[in-house]
């Protein structure tokens, strides 16, 4: 006669204060994760069109570009800035606004513009991800000359860079200086960027974006609606539109 199975010991449940504290370890490491390794971003302006856009939503990499510390310097992959980049920065020009723009020049570098088109150390940059849009009637000789022609007050140049780019040109380049950086954005003639408020101090930069999460339709102009009403109103479009205006194909495109 076979000899019976023994009953398996059925799995003991977890109690109220096991789950209460798994759900805890979560919960802290996810507050971790966004508050010292990823955040969130919206993009507000056009400057980096194409690559990015209006209503694109990134998370931002804050640790890549910080000081390398002990303790996680063997987890995280801690880099300097390099020529390309895309960064997220605290703008010089205006306290307390997030910008984001790409890399052109990194200290020691020697930048000029001719005719719109970029040259680094003497050589001529290859720029795939370059937009112009501007038509000849609104030709700007600072913009696309820099900085062989001078500002002037139609140049929309904030007066301290007016001060600084003298002391930083040698011959016909501006010479990056210390612990700066010079940056562009990709929608080259309508970005304000280095060439109007000058140099990227290296405690301003917040993060590299590395996926965008979600993207949306924006009108260009959302981001100054600062009355609640405003933005109570735009939110109740986003979730009416949510499906037919989200821009499902940029969803998880990584920022290059």
């Amino acid at each position: 006669m076979a000899k019976k199975d023994k009953p398996q010991p059925e799995k003991p449940r977890e109690t109220t204060v096991e789950f209460l504290a798994s759900l805890a370890a979560v919960l802290v490491t996810g507050l971790f994760i966004i508050t010292f390794i990823v955040q969130a971003f919206e993009i507000p302006s056009s400057s980096m069109e194409n690559t990015l856009l209006i209503g694109d939503h990134v998370f931002v990499n804050r640790e890549q570009f910080a000081p390398p510390t002990s303790w996680l310097g063997p987890v995280l992959p801690y880099r300097n800035i390099r020529h390309g980049d895309i960064v997220v920065f605290l703008s010089p020009a205006e306290p307390g606004l997030y910008v984001v723009k790409r890399i052109m020049g990194i200290p020691g570098d020697r930048i000029h513009l001719r005719d719109g088109v970029v040259y680094r150390n003497g050589e001529k940059l290859d720029e795939p991800y370059v937009v112009h849009q501007s038509a000849p009637e609104t030709d700007n000789p600072y913009r696309d000359n820099f900085p062989a022609v001078a500002p002037s007050d139609y140049n929309n140049v904030t007066p301290d860079w007016q001060m600084l780019l003298k002391q930083n040109i040698q011959a016909d380049d501006l010479v990056v200086p210390p612990d700066s950086y010079f940056a562009m954005g990709d929608n080259r003639d309508v970005s304000y960027d280095s060439r109007y408020w000058g140099f990227i101090p290296r405690q301003n930069v917040i993060g590299r974006p590395m996926f965008i999460y979600w993207s949306f339709e924006t009108p260009p102009n959302q981001y100054l609606q600062k009355e609640v009403s405003q933005r109570l109103g735009f939110l109740a479009h986003v979730v009416i539109h949510f499906f037919d205006e989200t821009r499902w194909r940029r969803t998880l495109r990584v920022v290059r």
